[in-house]
């Protein structure tokens, strides 16, 4: 059976090139970075080339750079540790209402301990508003965390604006840039931002590593205690393979990235027309332009977004969905929820995200398919037929 993998915000293939450069640090080149002696060193010389991979695809200095096991490690960092490093300073939290859980769980956590945390809304697009940011900062704030992409609805935020806003103002400025870095240029100096959070997961490289850029001299409390690695910023034995995995993914994604986006954008807007010619009753969610290249999200009218992804899995086409099942919640997806949309018409939300490994005639497969997914499944919806609220933004058919 043909496989057509488009769910590569949840996990992205590591590449042959990727695991040659990671597999000598299992068993030839084991040694602890930390020791003294030249077997340890050599491989602390290893994780600092790393370091300068990914600081180069961000525009950033290798001292700017903190390894972490994920992304969500490195929002963690970057909202508590700045917070925590500046408890003097005030006691206001501002994220956007579409946050990964890691950032708003964040957030809530200091909530929990009597800060006070703003939680932004957004239009219709998910877009965050630079006037509401700007009305929203006080003198007790001390930290803004907004995302550079939405992973659920591929919506680009105008992060350059906002952080120019908060630097304005004396404000720390955090992004989480785990959906963009490797899928869009992101180069920290243009953004103006403070510290940024990627993930290997995202980019090409292994699971179980991430990073955070943070500004030269910028104070942070480490969340995990130990040793002096990472310069004392997170304690423990660093995943060296996992580094070097990340390191020659950063390295690959700065080669091809202009490549990468011109083809997975062509695939997709073969997608979205497809879609719209040969389904009713959908709706495009994001932003229609300033969202990331290779992602289309849609919310099909009487059908739950679970069912489709099971359906669609029996053809071989792997796709994700934002949908409550999905997030083994019973509500509706927090980002279609932030964005306005009904809750009958959010449950039929589905996510496909491209790679540089999908081809024309993937597309080609999904459109012959996903038709026949949506039809059965809607005729065996007891809404189907039905007058449901309708989204103002109903961009599709």
């Amino acid at each position: 059976m043909q496989t057509v993998y488009l769910d590569h915000v949840s996990a992205t293939p590591v590449r042959k090139p990727i695991l040659d450069a990671m597999q000598p640090y299992f068993a030839e080149y084991y040694a602890n970075p930390s020791t003294v002696y030249d077997l340890g060193a050599k491989i602390k010389l290893v994780i600092e080339e790393q370091r300068t991979k990914v600081a180069e695809l961000l525009g950033a200095q290798a001292g700017e750079i903190v390894f972490t096991s994920s992304g969500a490690e490195a929002n963690n960092l970057a909202v508590k540790g700045t917070v925590q490093a500046r408890k003097k300073k005030g006691n206001h939290i501002i994220v956007s209402a579409i946050e990964h859980h890691s950032v708003l769980n964040s957030a809530r956590f200091f909530e929990r301990q009597d800060y006070e945390v703003t939680f932004l809304p957004v239009d219709l697009h998910g877009l965050v508003d630079p006037q509401r940011l700007s009305l929203a900062i006080t003198p007790e704030t001390v930290l803004v965390s907004i995302m550079h992409a939405n992973n659920e609805i591929g919506t680009i935020e105008p992060i350059t604006e906002l952080a120019a806003i908060c630097r304005e103002k004396g404000v720390l400025f955090h992004t989480d840039a785990v959906a963009t870095v490797g899928n869009v240029p992101v180069d920290v100096n243009e953004l103006n931002v403070d510290m940024l959070s990627l993930s290997g997961i995202s980019l090409g490289g292994p699971k179980g590593v991430g990073a955070l850029y943070f500004r030269d001299k910028l104070r942070l409390m480490p969340l995990i205690h130990g040793g002096i690695q990472e310069n004392g910023r997170r304690g423990g034995t660093e995943n060296v393979p996992a580094i070097v995995g990340l390191g020659k993914a950063a390295e690959i994604a700065k080669q091809e990235l202009t490549e990468k986006m011109a083809h997975v954008r062509k695939l997709r807007e073969l997608l979205v027309a497809g879609i719209d010619q040969r389904v009713e009753k959908v709706t495009f969610t994001g932003h229609p332009e300033k969202r990331l290249p290779g992602h289309a999200s849609f919310c099909f009218e009487a059908i739950e977004g679970e069912a489709l992804v099971y359906m669609l899995a029996q053809y071989g086409i792997y796709t994700n969905t934002g949908s409550a099942c999905a997030s083994k919640a019973l509500k509706t997806s927090p980002v279609l929820g932030a964005i306005g949309l009904p809750a009958a018409l959010a449950q039929g939300s589905s996510v496909f995200s491209i790679d540089r490994n999908n081809t024309r005639q993937e597309i080609d497969f999904v459109l012959d398919k996903l038709p026949l997914a949506v039809d059965r499944l809607r005729s065996m919806s007891p809404i189907w037929g039905k007058d449901l609220p309708v989204y103002e933004e109903d961009v599709c058919t």
